[in-house]
């Protein structure tokens, strides 16, 4: 695939500091496009159109949260490196929402392209991590296969583990009583693994079983999302009870005994 191309399409309009508008289309997805960059953000904004997304762009973090409180997104695409707080903060605040906002997916599409860079992104909640230059079509590809994971049904089941209740059908998780933000990506790892309780899964197994037909992902992503998941379930990360480390091998969900 090619790297990023700024020639733009002679209909598109410059971008604009305030949201720009978009056609009434309440039947497709909306998307939130985070860009200070103008040449970017149109190009971005024309071919997840032509996709057959609603878009909206912002050249600054300023009214996104109270715009996505107003009207929901499908997904936010997030630059890290913009004014009024970068990406980073931006994604935090939308992952400490709660369930209005929390499981959101979220892209970052960036500059910054250091393996460090790219963790930290995925430990503040990030479902992928996009850098650049990068090529249109593959931005639109993994877009699409982020919402794929993120919006396809799972079978109804209610898991009760220890103080874990994990409740398929309403998508929620609740901890010792409380319920838990967890993004979908977070949700469904979790799923995955306690509905194979006792079940030792290689990292390439579990991308296989949960990111599907995702190969942008990393065995070092599963990772970051373990680590993730044990922060929002265990007393104790440093000594989990539930997601157990089998070394030289992978991960396995572990029922407490009672």
């Amino acid at each position: 695939m090619g790297a990023l191309n700024r020639t733009l399409p002679a209909t598109e309009r410059p971008a604009q500091e305030k949201p720009t508008a978009e056609p009434v289309l309440n039947d497709k997805q909306k998307i939130f496009v985070v860009e200070d960059d103008t040449d970017i953000s149109r190009l971005v904004r024309h071919h997840l159109e032509v996709a057959g997304y609603r878009v909206r762009t912002y050249s600054s973090t300023h009214t996104v949260l109270a715009d996505a409180l107003k009207e929901r997104p499908s997904l936010m695409l997030l630059d890290i490196m913009v004014p009024g707080g970068d990406g980073i903060e931006l994604c935090r605040q939308v992952r400490q929402s709660g369930q209005t906002l929390g499981g959101i997916p979220i892209v970052f599409l960036t500059a910054k392209t250091s393996e460090a860079d790219r963790i930290r992104g995925l430990e503040t909640g990030a479902d992928d991590y996009i850098t650049k230059p990068f090529s249109p079509r593959e931005l639109v590809a993994r877009v699409k296969a982020v919402l794929r994971r993120c919006e396809a049904p799972l079978a109804p089941s209610v898991i009760r583990s220890g103080d874990l209740e994990i409740d398929a059908m309403a998508m929620t998780l609740t901890v010792r009583g409380v319920i838990i933000t967890a993004t979908a990506t977070e949700f469904r790892l979790l799923h995955y693994l306690a509905q194979h309780a006792g079940r030792v899964f290689t990292r390439d197994q579990i991308l296989d079983a949960v990111w599907r037909e995702t190969t942008f992902v990393s065995p070092r992503s599963v990772d970051v999302y373990v680590r993730k998941l044990r922060s929002k379930i265990e007393v104790d990360p440093e000594h989990p009870r539930y997601l157990r480390t089998v070394r030289g091998a992978g991960y396995r969900f572990e029922s407490p005994k009672k």
